[in-house]
């Protein structure tokens, strides 16, 4: 079997409606509406986004006159507001089930088509016939069923156009030109130009083009957008650089080694373009139960019509027999069954600080059983920090700080501007150096007092000929703990060490402890080092550590996890976290991330706070178990009412379910689905 990558429905390789070559592999699809969405998304996402409004605006005096108000000849009106919704805006259902025929699937455009037809030809009938046909017409059933479903519909397509805004995003953070050094001279050429082995000049403040080799120079380069680490890198001759990184301090030449779709952040894209096509949606409880629903349905209506006439009943009740039983199938609550609870949901989900981006992520989160977690900007606050301060020489604490904060404070670097910033908070006056050079991944000196100040590496200190022997277990201590800690020196002595890390979030591990309550396995995921990754964890009680994972790496290993069968959901904010939040069965953008996480994530915490990780999951089961017993309300009345309908009590007690009656049987279905719906705005997070 395969599957329709639009809709989700199976269909069999040999009798698939339409059949696609993309990338020598066969797409299959049940119905030309499926085929038109996949080739043009945007062209068919403004068309139902039309007949949207188009039978939401007829709907609105259908729904008037039928209940509220009537006009001379109101019958004949309503036909003509109706008849528009039925076969123009209604067109792709008789389209998608013509086709499901011919693929001999039966799909929700069967049924819906089936249903609203019943209900138009008997209105048709009553409006002309009325003396043979008495009763109510059923324009409005028709119309209303029409109108809900296109709504949904199009929220549904609006959700997966949203989608490939984050490839758009991930597109455009590579530099369009780059600065080649032919014949001893810059040229700027377009990116698509370059060759492998062009030598590239790049100055601080820009961004690398493309991947290569450092071959002069040396600089910190912002590597965020890749590894998610807030810290800068040193490169140095000989060291690997990745395109669309960004150049922090020294000018910089390498040679191009890796062009055009071979390069780290095309396949980043590639990994968020496969995971997020490459996954069929979740096939919908509605669909399923359709696929037996609407053949037996009809088959009954059919059965029924000639088993009364054969036993002697007259045509026109053989007939009302027929259209009585497709009126009650009329799949009027089952239309609004999933889209009430959805936008109830989604809803509450606004109400409490999560954007939910349709119906499919809610319908997933409650499965979720294993959780993976990005430690940067997730977990931790994504920026570094003063951690310890520690004295080595009769020097205070706040004066190796005022010192460093001296060399520091016009520095770019994360760690000098933590150093500073510290300074700022604990209100220590911060004169200016006499003399500033900053040494590129070595550290910076300073002259103040006509006394030289170092602060940076050991080695750097060593090269200053500063004894660094008495700090050397301290230092280690430091290291050990995760934290990444500078020597300061004041007049050729050392005098203490600063340490910088990166900080849990205020409910990080409130948050893990939930998510554990819960029976949910927590994953945490870094690219940073395993000795760092590990203290982090250990902090916040996590077992499952995956560290030194780079971004399209992240992607596979949430696959492994998939494959062990496991329900995995990804929680991230930067643009490396996007592969594995487009490959998870649900991604958990952090609302503080970058534009790339933000789309490509399924829900959004809008607060950033990561307990509403935890809110997400529990607003999710409450709304999953809505849609079940909205869906149980819309096909309870269908097995009781189809065999009353079809006359299965009228020989033995007179009972005959008229259209009226199966009218009113339909619309208390649909009172009970929304009233159901609405009881959830009384939801209360369970957990927090």
């Amino acid at each position: 079997m395969a599957i329709d990558t639009v809709c989700g429905m199976h269909v069999d390789e040999k009798n698939a409606v339409y059949k696609k070559q993309v990338d020598g592999k066969t797409i299959y699809f049940c119905s030309e509406v499926c085929l038109k969405t996949y080739e043009s998304p945007e062209v068919e996402l403004k068309k139902l986004r039309f007949l949207a409004i188009f039978s939401g605006l007829i709907a609105i005096p259908v729904v008037v006159l039928s209940f509220f108000y009537k006009l001379p000849n109101n019958n004949l009106i309503l036909l003509l507001l109706a008849t528009p919704v039925q076969f123009y805006a209604g067109w792709r259902f008789y389209k998608g089930a013509w086709d499901g025929l011919r693929a001999r699937i039966a799909n929700m455009d069967t049924l819906i088509a089936t249903g609203t037809s019943a209900a138009w030809l008997y209105s048709t009938l009553v409006t002309f016939f009325p003396e043979t046909f008495i009763g109510e017409t059923y324009f409005d059933a028709s119309v209303i069923i029409i109108a809900l479903i296109l709504l949904g519909k199009f929220l549904e397509e609006s959700a997966k156009a949203k989608a490939s805004e984050s490839i758009k995003a991930l597109m455009g953070l590579q530099p369009k030109t780059a600065m080649v050094i032919k014949n001893k001279r810059e040229v700027e050429i377009p990116i698509e130009e370059l060759q492998i082995g062009d030598i590239i000049a790049v100055r601080p403040g820009e961004k690398f083009p493309v991947d290569g080799v450092v071959v002069e120079g040396e600089s910190s380069v912002d590597e965020s957008m890749i590894t998610g680490e807030s810290l800068p890198v040193t490169k140095r001759v000989g060291d690997e650089v990745i395109g669309s990184t960004i150049n922090k301090t020294g000018l910089v030449k390498f040679k191009a080694t890796k062009i055009g779709s071979d390069t780290v952040l095309q396949q980043i894209i590639k990994v968020v373009q496969e995971a997020q096509t490459g996954r069929a949606p979740i096939q919908r409880l509605a669909d399923k139960v359709s696929a037996i629903f609407t053949p037996s349905v009809i088959a009954v209506a059919i059965l029924s019509g000639i088993l009364w006439y054969i036993l002697g009943q007259s045509f026109i009740f053989a007939l009302t027999i027929f259209i009585t039983v497709l009126i009650i199938a009329c799949p009027c609550a089952l239309g609004i069954a999933t889209p009430t609870a959805i936008l109830v949901g989604t809803g509450l989900g606004a109400k409490n600080g999560i954007l939910i981006k349709g119906g499919e992520a809610l319908e997933v989160a409650h499965k979720i059983d294993t959780i993976v977690l990005d430690k940067t900007g997730t977990l931790t606050k994504g920026q570094p920090v003063v951690t310890d301060i520690v004295r080595l020489s009769n020097v205070k604490e706040d004066e190796v700080l005022r010192l460093a904060s001296v060399a520091e404070a016009g520095s770019e670097h994360p760690i000098g501007q933590a150093i500073v910033q510290k300074a700022r908070e604990m209100k220590t006056r911060i004169p200016s150096a006499e003399k500033y050079e900053a040494v590129s991944g070595k550290g910076i000196k300073a002259t103040y007092l006509k006394k030289q100040i170092l602060v940076g590496t050991r080695t750097f200190l060593k090269e200053n000929k500063v004894d660094v022997t008495k700090f050397e277990s301290e230092l280690q201590k430091l290291e050990n703990e995760g934290k990444t800690a500078v020597a300061v020196a004041y007049g050729g002595e050392a005098i203490g060490l600063i340490a910088v890390a990166d900080t849990l979030k205020e409910f990080s591990k409130e948050a893990i402890e939930q998510l554990k309550r819960m029976g949910i396995e927590v994953w945490m995921i870094t690219g940073d080092n395993e000795r760092t990754a590990k203290t982090i964890a250990k902090q916040l009680g996590i077992e499952n550590v995956m560290a030194q994972v780079l971004p399209e790496e992240k992607a596979e290993k949430v696959k492994e996890l998939q494959r062990k069968k496991k329900v995995v959901a990804t929680v991230g904010d930067g643009i490396n976290d996007a592969p594995m939040l487009a490959q998870a069965h649900l991604g958990i953008a952090i609302g503080s991330g970058t534009d790339v996480a933000l789309e490509t994530g399924k829900i959004v915490l809008i607060k950033s706070d990561i307990r509403d990780v935890i809110t997400s999951i529990d607003l999710s089961r409450y709304t999953v178990r809505k849609i079940k017993q909205n869906l149980f309300w819309a096909f309870a009345y269908n097995t009781v009412g189809i065999p009353i309908a079809a006359g299965l009590l009228y020989p033995f007690f007179g009972l005959l379910l008229s259209p009226i009656i199966a009218g009113a049987a339909m619309a208390f279905s649909s009172f009970s689905v929304v009233g159901n719906s609405l009881l959830m705005r009384g939801y209360k997070p369970r957990i927090k």
